[in-house]
């Protein structure tokens, strides 16, 4: 089928496209062989084709299997953004799950990240975050106790951010993030209802408020099928001062 015509490549692409709007998500695709003789089209500019959508994760290919539709990420930025407002952004419906909720006194390690003395009190939670009902990040908070008083698991159903807003007067003004890939135990991949064997992407990060206090310390395992974070990068402005003296 040598000598395709210009554009032919785009065409099979629309095709495709059209051909994912009308699967279910996670659907395998007929084979390319089938494709290939049902649009009338090269092999090799099907691939291409598919290539091109699975760079785009609209297809996945699983070895051994086929292609299958799939969900776009999310692409979450990072900044000073709580999740459940980044999730009402997308217009999905955000929603949150208490996992595990204690009060204890801290120890060296947790004390160092919170800037509090050893032996402070301090609130440490787990919740399943979810967008729509359906499983997003498994969310571990550290915070100490004395800035929020009264702070029971029951209050955090929704948004942390604008309970410290509201309740507490608390605004966080900056902080710091460190993202690395991960695979998650057999309980967060419970959680997440995802197998062992899909890779997650881990965020750990301290948070400032507007006193200049750590305000929390948190760990974070997003579903590395439904994230991808994205970041603004600028460079730093250069002085073209000369030197004195020369």
């Amino acid at each position: 089928m040598g000598g395709l015509l210009p554009g032919k490549a785009a065409e099979v692409r629309a095709l495709l496209l059209g051909l994912i709007d009308n699967l279910p998500e996670g659907a395998a695709l007929p084979p390319e062989r089938e494709l290939a003789v049902r649009w009338n089209v090269a092999r090799m500019t099907l691939r291409r084709a598919v290539d091109e959508l699975v760079i785009e994760e609209l297809l996945v290919r699983r070895h051994g299997s086929g292609t299958y539709t799939t969900r776009p990420k999310v692409a979450r930025w990072l900044g000073m953004i709580g999740f459940s407002e980044d999730i009402r952004r997308r217009g999905m419906r955000p929603g949150s799950t208490m996992l595990e909720f204690r009060q204890q006194k801290a120890e060296r390690a947790v004390a160092r990240r919170l800037r509090i003395p050893v032996g402070d009190p301090i609130i440490a939670f787990t919740r399943l975050r979810l967008a729509d009902d359906h499983p997003m990040v498994v969310e571990r908070t550290t915070m100490p106790a004395t800035y929020v008083p009264g702070l029971q698991a029951e209050d955090l159903n929704g948004s942390l951010y604008d309970l410290l807003s509201n309740r507490y007067g608390i605004d966080l003004v900056s902080g710091t993030s460190r993202l690395e890939p991960v695979m998650p135990d057999a309980k967060t991949a419970n959680w997440l209802d995802i197998p062992t064997t899909q890779p997650c992407l881990a965020v750990h990060g301290i948070s400032f408020d507007n006193r200049d206090r750590v305000l929390e310390y948190t760990s974070a395992l997003y579903r590395g099928d439904r994230y991808a974070f994205t970041a603004e990068l600028r460079t730093t402005p250069i002085s073209r001062a000369r030197p004195k003296g020369l």
